[in-house]
């Protein structure tokens, strides 16, 4: 490496010192680290990934370059990162439905089970229940009353077809007896424009998205989709409290790498992550942005859950015969 190639036995010895200290910049070497997005630039997932990028090149004392590769269920990024070397130089930032969800329903290009790498999970967003301000139930089970008494009238939006958006409402409408029909959008942003006008009632979306118009009064929350309460809508009670446990949903943001980079490497890039996403700033600017901080997994316990949440997703598929692209 360049710190070494002149060095005299003195220089040596502080540089072995330095690679001690700051082992995870001693494994990327001394190239610019290459973060790539499957996001555009402005959306919630890129507004983390600059976040961490900013704490991470002072963490580790090298520029590290955000490249926003948006398209094709994040295939895309996911396809330039296995193309480059697999040094461990060129990460992503992604959320887990990447992973977990989208290759159920679009044709991806890559395996996520065996072509990436998880790396670390740096924050979590929840699901949660929401609805049309004008809706005159104001708890859940009045909400599946007055949609129980009128079928056929009520529908519930998604933000895409195939993902956690969908499936609980699909397993809304199985255990509550409900015959809602599906709304698909492309994205958050159309379907809860949809929802605040009145247009469709209800829908699962993400907390990140949902939290500030729940608060501002422009929609109203009926469940957050988890075991345990949120710390950002405390008052909410989750679904699992109403009778509703099989609605788990969440995704995590964090970073993978490429299938091929060494075990040794996803370690240091871990830590280097970790530490850089605990920073005050970092987790400051996630808790706003309506994120759960503090995830504390190993690479094989997020390859585990990984694993594990694809295989519940794949499931939820079939059980409710959800086509590809459909």
């Amino acid at each position: 490496m360049r710190i070494l190639s002149t060095a005299t036995p003195h220089k040596m010895i502080c540089a072995a010192a330095l690679s001690l200290a700051l082992p995870a910049a001693w494994a990327w070497g001394d190239k610019p680290v290459r973060l790539l997005v499957p996001a555009p630039a402005g959306g919630t997932m890129d507004v983390v990934a600059r976040v961490v990028a900013d704490q991470l090149a002072q963490e580790i004392g090298q520029t590290v370059v955000v490249d926003n590769k948006p398209g094709a269920g994040g295939a895309i990024a996911v396809q330039a990162m296995n193309a480059a070397p697999a040094d461990g130089n060129t990460i992503m930032m992604t959320a887990s439905n990447i992973l977990t969800e989208i290759p159920h329903v679009m044709k991806t290009s890559f395996d996520p089970l065996k072509d990436v790498k998880p790396v670390v999970a740096i924050a979590r967003a929840s699901m949660v229940l929401v609805g049309a301000p004008n809706l005159a139930p104001k708890d859940l089970k009045s909400l599946v009353e007055l949609v129980r008494s009128q079928p056929g009238k009520f529908s519930f939006a998604s933000y895409s077809t195939g993902t956690a958006s969908h499936y609980a409402g699909m397993i809304l409408n199985q255990k509550a007896g409900l015959d809602m029909q599906h709304v698909p959008f492309a994205g958050s942003p159309p379907a809860l424009t949809q929802v605040m006008g009145g247009q469709i009632p209800i829908m699962f979306d993400g907390m990140a998205t949902s939290k500030a118009m729940i608060v501002g009064g422009k929609l109203q929350a009926y469940g957050v989709a988890a075991k345990a309460r949120s710390p950002h809508l405390p008052q909410v009670p989750t679904m699992a409290e109403q009778g509703y446990p099989d609605i788990d949903f969440s995704n995590w943001v964090g970073i993978i790498a490429s299938g091929n980079v060494p075990a040794a490497t996803v370690d240091q890039i871990h830590a280097a992550v970790q530490k850089a996403a605990a920073h005050p700033k970092v987790k400051d600017r996630l808790t706003a942005a309506a994120f759960e901080v503090g995830i504390d997994t190993t690479p094989t316990q997020l390859a585990q859950s990984v694993k594990g949440e694809f295989e519940r997703n794949a499931a939820i598929v079939k059980a409710f015969d959800i086509k590809l692209n459909q």
